[in-house]
């Protein structure tokens, strides 16, 4: 049997508990979860595909995989064959399981972040493979890492990985033939810094070799109730994943399909999401700040990592008292003890909530 951690958001029901008693009602800002509306050019796309009794392709329409390239192209200097584009349903899903599909095992390390997504450590563990935490390479030694994974921006701490550092991961993957999967789930929220893709050809120097990049539409067309996300990188690599997807029918519905492929050629409403959750930032921040918490790291991305320099579930429970409900940091690793994890998907009214109380 495999031993898996406690699903940790159970422990916060608590919490959750406190702060939905406050008079004003709860201010939820503890799961990245979409609030503001599907976008229109999605709703369209997916009625007009609604009438799909036959089975979806798993590899995707051409159409979706085109669109999947060319926002990549245009919007991050990233350049790769349609063929060589993957839909997946949802990002979560090809985080638990990509180290099995990609035959890593027993006996094997993957290296996630020291402060993570939980699945990174899940998906090794479904494996049997064993999840070692680093930000360093150099520890590891001569143990077999078959897979290594990288977050920019970060989840929970939004910190952007410059391409330099980038870089060495890759020449030190290469070095030793490991595989590099860099989740890239909010690369286009960034705020004082650009985040870049690992297949951005100053990070690879052209070549996808050993690379998979993942993408999801969750947060960026707030797609999470659609499951639309894909992987694209290395050829040989796809072109495994894809065959081992064939057999286990992972495939996501064809209405989705064309949801997916309209976000992705639309860049206006993924523009207009980007600016709600800036001026959120901009509220919440502050607000913060000045009741005395510190955010860290927080460049980009969708959460705000700030401590007051307490236990973070003292901080998550004077976080409830005012009806403000909040990650605690140890969710993310042991390194995370002293922060939490605050969200900005909240509606406007939620976050102006948010604000008054924290004054």
């Amino acid at each position: 049997m495999i031993g898996l951690p406690d699903f940790p958001w159970d422990r916060l029901a608590p919490y959750k508990d406190r702060a939905l008693a406050h008079p004003g009602g709860i201010v939820d800002l503890s799961v990245g979860t979409p609030v503001d509306p599907v976008p229109a050019v999605a709703r369209e796309a997916l009625a007009g595909a609604a009438d799909s009794p036959g089975y979806p392709l798993t590899h995707g329409t051409e159409r979706l995989r085109r669109a999947a390239a060319g926002w990549l192209a245009r919007r991050h200097g990233v350049t790769v064959d349609p063929a060589d584009v993957l839909p997946t349903i949802g990002s979560k899903e090809l985080v638990a399981w990509l180290p099995t599909l990609l035959g890593v095992g027993q006996g094997d390390r993957v290296v996630i972040p020291s402060l993570a997504y939980p699945t990174y450590d899940v998906g090794a563990r479904l494996a049997g493979a064993q999840p070692y935490a680093t930000d360093g390479l150099l520890g590891l030694g001569p143990e077999r890492a078959p897979l290594v994974w990288v977050n920019s921006p970060s989840n929970p701490t939004g910190r952007v990985l410059p391409a330099e550092h980038l870089r060495k991961v890759v020449a030190w993957a290469r070095e030793r033939g490991a595989v590099v999967a860099s989740d890239e789930c909010y690369i286009e929220l960034g705020w004082e810094e650009e985040p870049i893709s690992i297949l951005h050809p100053d990070v690879c120097g052209g070549s996808h070799e050993g690379l998979l990049a993942v993408h999801s539409l969750s947060k960026r067309s707030n797609l999470a109730g659609y499951r639309a996300a894909f992987v694209t990188g290395d050829p040989a690599l796809v072109k495994r994943l894809l065959e081992v997807r064939k057999h286990a029918g992972m495939i996501m519905p064809a209405p989705v399909q064309a949801a997916m492929a309209a976000v992705l050629d639309d860049d206006a409403h993924a523009a207009a999401q980007r600016e709600l959750y800036a001026a959120r930032r901009a509220l919440l921040r502050p607000a913060l700040e000045k009741a005395g918490w510190r955010v860290d790291h927080s460049a980009a991305g969708l959460y705000l990592w700030a401590t007051d320099d307490r236990n973070c579930w003292d901080q998550v429970a004077a976080l409830a008292e005012i009806g403000i409900l909040v990650a605690p940091g140890d969710f993310y690793g042991p390194a995370g003890a002293s922060h939490v994890r605050v969200a900005l998907t909240g509606t406007d009214e939620r976050i102006n909530a948010a604000v008054l109380r924290l004054q």
